[in-house]
């Protein structure tokens, strides 16, 4: 069986179904079509994100994505800036 790999958007969407409606975690995850454990697991998340903990899994709200996103062009932009120093 293969890995199926679902966006940050999707989990956050799908974990909101339980946090802010009416959805039970097992009417969620048979919504949108994902293991009992995978859903529990990103409303947990969700749930702590909410509560400024800090994430250990990956982040699920658009800021944290936005964040993680510069983070990595600053430290590619860093490397090329190394290089081109010792060229």
């Amino acid at each position: 069986m293969k890995k199926r790999n679902f966006s940050a958007e999707f989990k956050r969407e799908s974990a909101q179904l339980v946090v802010d409606q009416t959805y039970t975690v097992a009417d969620a995850a048979k919504a949108m079509d994902v293991g009992l454990s995978t859903m529990t697991r990103w409303v947990k998340q969700l749930r702590d994100e909410r509560q400024g903990k800090t994430p250990k899994a990956s982040p699920i709200t658009p800021e944290q994505i936005e964040i993680r996103k510069l983070r990595k062009k600053l430290q590619r932009i860093e490397m090329e800036n190394e290089i081109l120093k010792k060229a």
